[in-house]
């Protein structure tokens, strides 16, 4: 089942809160510890700033569990905007009963300072492009609508279930 695939990182997040908070973690920074593991995740396939590799698609927990860096996503909208704004707008996508999954394509980490960029998040859905653009305040609102997986370099594989398609949030 995707949606349970797509909740199965969540689950594993809760459990590894409840690790730390007991006391068995790691006392390392967890906003270190948060990009570190999603700069291992992202590598896996090759480096990342090259074309040919394929974008990884990873959960919002991986993407935005740490990450405070404004330039990561969004960063030529209006305005500011700092990644919990994007991770509290997309949980709530998530959560909504027509939505299978929401990932993000990370694009690219040329700037080993900073956290890695995504320039589109995918949201699988019954819904049309339009009624996923209702979802999204003014403020937070793409450059561009994607109906159906097309981009211009190779990305991570993604079930998308019958019935359902990717709708792409883009952002330049």
């Amino acid at each position: 089942d995707v949606r349970l695939t797509c909740l199965m990182p969540s689950v594993l997040w809760i459990l590894a809160v409840v690790i730390v908070l007991s006391g068995c973690g790691s006392t390392e920074d967890s906003g270190m510890g948060s990009k570190r593991r999603l700069v291992e995740r992202i590598s896996r396939a090759g480096d990342l700033n090259d074309p040919d590799t394929p974008a990884p698609l990873v959960t919002l927990e991986e993407f935005f569990e740490g990450n405070d860096d404004p330039g990561s996503i969004g960063c030529n909208l209006a305005g500011e905007v700092v990644p919990s704004e994007f991770y509290e707008l997309l949980k709530a996508v998530r959560d909504r009963s027509d939505v299978a999954c929401v990932v993000v394509q990370v694009t690219m980490h040329d700037d080993p300072e900073a956290w890695p960029f995504s320039d589109t998040v995918w949201v699988i859905t019954s819904a049309t492009s339009a009624q996923v653009r209702s979802w999204v305040p003014d403020r937070l609102a793409p450059d561009e609508l994607l109906d159906g997986i097309h981009t211009d370099r190779p990305i991570e594989a993604h079930p998308i279930p019958a019935g359902m398609r990717a709708v792409g949030l883009w952002y330049d």
